[in-house]
């Protein structure tokens, strides 16, 4: 586990006419504050990597496919700095992964047909607050993740 990053297991509540998939309260862990609720796509196979926010905390749940979701600690005082950790999530595997400021983050869709992610963000998306890498800027093999 990287330092600062939660898993936190998601209520499914069935319901004859549709199911109820619980995404983040006030009161959970991880939660701090919100700012905006986005949704993002990736093909399967199709690796978006690498990006560190410099002050948004991020709350990741996949209600729709398969995605794995690859951090990077780089950073200078963590204990756990030089570490990757995975995440696979899904329906099946549904939880939230809150990830703090100052990680890198890439995923890779698996699932067969859409894969779908929800970020309920504690702040609104500005452009200068992110981070980018190219791919072989981290160097991780992709190849392994289903």
């Amino acid at each position: 586990m990287i330092e600062g990053v939660l898993l936190t297991p998601l209520k499914k509540i069935d319901v004859p006419k549709g199911d109820v998939y619980h995404g983040i309260k006030a009161s959970d862990p991880g939660y701090d504050g919100f700012g905006e609720a986005y949704f993002s796509t990736v093909r399967c196979g199709a690796v978006k990597a690498w990006k560190k926010h410099k002050r948004m905390t991020l709350n990741l749940v996949v209600p729709v496919g398969k995605i794995v979701f690859v951090i990077f600690d780089d950073r200078d005082a963590s204990g756990t700095n030089g570490r990757f950790a995975q995440f696979a999530l899904s329906l099946d595997n549904y939880n939230r992964l809150t990830i703090p400021p100052g990680l890198w983050l890439g995923f890779k869709g698996v699932g067969e047909d859409t894969n779908l992610l929800l970020n309920l963000a504690n702040i609104e998306h500005e452009l200068e607050e992110g981070v980018k890498r190219s791919m072989n800027e981290i160097v991780f093999d992709w190849s392994t993740l289903e």
